[in-house]
């Protein structure tokens, strides 16, 4: 998730939080290794005759609030979601979404993409949903992005076959550059768009995305699926996100929304060309 932090409301203690809500919290996701769909299974289930095991596990990485991985829990009861976020905050947040809910299909796990092959065995998720990662724009901290060549290879490892990587995201930098990185991780894209939401309205949606929406932004995603491995995959592309940007300066002047993580880039590259002019 991006790093724009939740305010804390008055009185909020994190430490509390964390064991209220600690029912719907798995705080070592590495133990349900391979077990993630049976392990999770609401017992009451199995004991009146229902199914012994979840069709299907997904991965909501960077769940942020939480709100996208319930709605989406709340349309497909038999998915389990895992709902993983790095940030302690959004761990508390999406815990009492999810304890609110009621919904017996999403558990909350603290954790990073980095760790996706500890957390998982091979084949054991169904899709990973990429929601709104953080760009790091910087060349020098392009190994940190979820939506990287590197972290796709290791998606590869824990995907199961026709699984598919979805990413959404508001900076169309890192959507470019996403773009180049599909290829040379042996995926096959098989959806793209640049006003998702406009296709696609009825798809779940983050409380990031709203409030991004309500600035104006858009959102742009993606679905790839693994293909062939490649042998020897090489980062080629170019690591810095200002590259991605638009080259028509005076387009740049025009947008009402900056990229998140761009923002200063847009203001020295608008400020440039009005000197220019």
């Amino acid at each position: 998730m991006h790093g724009m932090h939740a305010r804390l409301p008055k009185n909020f203690v994190l430490e509390e939080r964390l064991e209220r809500y600690s029912r719907v919290i798995e705080p070592e996701p590495a133990r349900w290794r391979g077990r993630w769909a049976q392990g999770c299974l609401p017992w009451i289930g199995a004991r009146e005759g229902g199914p012994s095991r979840f069709r299907e596990v997904r991965l909501d990485l960077g769940c942020g609030k939480g709100a996208f991985a319930v709605e989406a829990a709340r349309r497909e009861p038999d998915v389990l979601f895992v709902a993983m976020d790095s940030e302690p905050i959004c761990v508390a947040y999406a815990a009492q979404r999810v304890t609110e809910s009621g919904l017996p299909n999403v558990v909350v796990v603290p954790g990073t993409g980095m760790r996706v092959r500890e957390y998982f065995s091979p084949g054991e998720l169904g899709r990973i949903h990429l929601n709104f990662p953080t760009p790091f724009p910087r060349k020098r901290d392009a190994h940190l992005r979820m939506a990287c060549m590197e972290r796709l290879m290791d998606f590869r490892d824990v995907l199961a076959e026709g699984a598919q990587v979805c990413l959404r995201t508001d900076s169309q930098p890192l959507f470019d550059f996403m773009l180049t990185q599909v290829p040379m991780a042996g995926y096959e894209l098989v959806w793209q768009s640049r006003d998702a939401r406009a296709e696609r309205p009825d798809d779940p949606s983050s409380e990031y995305e709203e409030r991004l929406g309500a600035q104006g932004a858009r959102v742009l995603a993606l679905s790839a699926v693994p293909g062939p491995a490649p042998e020897h995959p090489t980062q080629t592309a170019e690591l810095s996100l200002a590259a991605y940007l638009p080259h028509d300066l005076e387009s740049l002047e025009g947008l009402a929304y900056a990229p998140h993580g761009m923002q200063a880039t847009v203001a020295n590259l608008r400020n440039r060309a009005l000197r220019r002019g």
